[in-house]
């Protein structure tokens, strides 16, 4: 019995080792999301900058989409800003931020000095929009098609490679059917 003992810590060394090693080959970004295919969470938040204006999930409705989760407070939001903004120039799709956990006049003035690429930008500074849609943090950009469903969720920042990879099939399909 006291050798079977010696033999436990191997065992639970040997177990811990797989699962690290397991996770070598999960994407992170690639998140499950119980929203895939299901609507927008129902919101009512005010705008980021028109704090008398208030923006509900209907507002999503109309056209493909990005739903971009950021805030001033993110380093890896100011990493991807360059490229949203190049999005936005190119006129792709619009562009929706969740501006989440963060001060109003901050997260104003930022856009004001390095671009606005959001044709709709909703204030959440609780964060129960980002706790609806299973936010982990900062950036997550979610798909969504014209009738407001979440049809895709990254977590991370977007750069032309996710960008062409990822978002792009997507878009293309969703667009196809119509």
């Amino acid at each position: 019995m006291k050798k079977a003992l010696l033999f436990l810590p191997l065992l639970v060394f040997v177990a811990l080792a797989g699962f690290l090693f397991r996770g070598l080959y999960l994407k992170p970004a690639e998140l499950e999301s119980a929203l895939i295919n299901k609507p927008v969470p129902s919101f009512s938040l005010t705008s980021l900058h028109q704090s008398d204006v208030v923006v509900t999930e209907k507002d999503l409705i109309g056209e493909v989409a990005l739903l971009n989760v950021w805030g001033t407070w993110c380093p890896a939001c100011k990493f991807e800003h360059p490229f949203l903004m190049k999005l936005a120039e190119q006129n792709v799709l619009p562009i929706h931020g969740i501006n989440y956990r963060d001060n109003r006049d901050a997260a104003v003035l930022e856009l004001k000095h390095e671009g606005n690429p959001y044709k709709l930008n909703i204030f959440d500074s609780h964060g129960r929009l980002g706790l609806d849609l299973g936010v982990y943090g900062a950036p997550e950009t979610f798909l969504i098609d014209a009738k407001g469903i979440v049809r895709y969720r990254f977590a991370g920042p977007i750069d032309q490679k996710i960008w062409l990879e990822e978002f792009l099939p997507r878009i293309e399909k969703i667009k196809a059917e119509g």
